[in-house]
């Protein structure tokens, strides 16, 4: 693919809908007494797989417009296996949902998705009283579930994980009793926020979680808003391309998401937030980003599950940032759609940048001038996407193996890239 010629990236831009608020829309709609309504919902590999297994649940759900249509109604033993494709959130927030349910299921997934760790989310699932099975030791898809007469637990997470607590938060609502799940380093907390929109019985007080069985979802409109993970490559690209400047519109700002702005100030960004509000119980916004010169910095792991998504399009900041950024507490990103620590070192390395791998993380020494080079997405849609933006600024032709994976999260990413590329 042939990047066109252009001197800058400048204009305006609303990015698809939130991937994780979608998930979650879809799944805790499916409980829901009445029918929920989702405004804006992403349709995407991922949320696509979400929807399928909802299905084969004998859930009714409707497309109207721009809206998803979620029919009340019992979820029934499914008839065949919950194939949940690539996604990660889909396999481990269907299993809470599953381990509430009465009756025999299996989740099954691609090969990538077959090599990402269920463990995690066996563990508390089985001491709510689920019986589960899987390959690998209970550690990897396939895996089965025979639920229903859960009991209410107290948890504290060991890896700062959103999908393995709403695992928990979902499976909980089904539980006799009162479920508390611990957190050691807060996530992203879209599920309990929904819940709380939605009427559950939640209480959040900074890193505890409280939560009754039997909670009721009532009828409601949630309105999925801009994915600030997916806008983060565009807000990184005017970061990086000289007389650039780019505003994001209606992007989701929930606290546990922006770490990548933090970020990008600490690095020396020009960012700014216009029209902050609020919607369904989550801050939304716009986005303004100019060209910035920037400067290496250091990235704690307590700063790691804000910018769970963001560290591959970090990682290329920092190979045009002035010293060394050290990215530290990151081994989560080894067990991603791709091992990402190696396959973002592996790819901007072969673009010249002098960057290495830790057991944990990511070091970069910049600047670097960027050569184009054959490299690989490694199948990883952020990995991919990475490549693309880093494509704008290295010279010569960038060839990237496999893009069709960025249907994952953004099936119209590049369309979006080029339309922003002013000469």
């Amino acid at each position: 693919m042939k990047i066109p010629n252009f001197e800058r990236i400048e204009g305006r831009l609303k990015p698809p809908p939130d991937k994780s608020i979608t998930h979650r829309a879809l799944i805790i709609g499916s409980i829901s007494e009445k029918t929920i309504r989702i405004r804006n919902p992403l349709l995407s590999g991922d949320t696509i797989s979400t929807i399928t297994c909802l299905l084969k649940l004998g859930k009714v759900i409707e497309k109207k417009g721009k809206e998803i249509e979620i029919k009340p109604g019992r979820i029934k033993e499914p008839e065949e296996i919950l194939y949940c494709g690539n996604s990660g959130t889909t396999a481990r927030l269907l299993s809470g949902l599953l381990s509430g349910q009465d009756f025999f299921s299996v989740l099954d997934g691609d090969a990538s998705l077959r090599k990402r760790p269920m463990g995690r989310i066996v563990e508390p699932l089985r001491e709510m009283g689920a019986i589960i099975h899987a390959r690998g030791k209970d550690s990897v898809l396939p895996m089965s579930i025979k639920g229903g007469n859960l009991r209410g637990i107290t948890y504290e997470l060991k890896i700062p994980s959103a999908q393995v607590k709403s695992a928990i938060i979902i499976s909980a609502i089904f539980a006799d009793g009162k479920t508390v799940i611990k957190e050691n380093l807060k996530s992203r907390d879209h599920t309990e926020r929904m819940l709380k929109w939605l009427g559950a019985d939640i209480t959040v007080e900074d890193k505890v979680i409280k939560i009754k069985g039997g909670a009721k979802i009532s009828d409601g409109e949630i309105t999925v808003p801009g994915d600030i993970s997916s806008a983060s490559f565009f807000i990184c690209g005017a970061t990086l391309v000289k007389g650039s400047k780019i505003v994001i519109e209606n992007v989701g700002l929930n606290p546990t998401r922006t770490g990548i702005l933090e970020i990008l100030k600490r690095m020396g960004a020009s960012i700014r937030i216009l029209d902050l509000r609020k919607q369904c119980n989550e801050e939304i916004g716009d986005i303004e980003v100019k060209y910035s010169q920037l400067k290496g910095i250091e990235i704690e792991e307590h700063e790691i599950p804000s910018i769970i998504d963001e560290i591959p399009i970090i990682s290329l900041l920092a190979t045009q940032a002035d010293g060394i950024t050290n990215i530290k507490g990151a081994k989560e990103l080894r067990y991603k759609e791709s091992d990402r620590i190696h396959a973002i070192c592996d790819s901007l390395s072969k673009l010249g940048s002098k960057i290495e791998e830790t057991e944990d993380g990511i070091v970069v020494e910049g600047p670097s001038l960027l050569r184009g080079a054959k490299v690989n997405s490694y199948g990883d849609h952020r990995i991919a996407m990475t490549l693309l933006i880093a494509s704008l600024i290295a010279k010569g032709e960038t060839i990237i193996d496999d893009l069709d994976c960025i249907e994952i999260s953004y099936p119209n990413f590049i369309n979006d890239l080029f339309s922003l590329c002013k000469s």
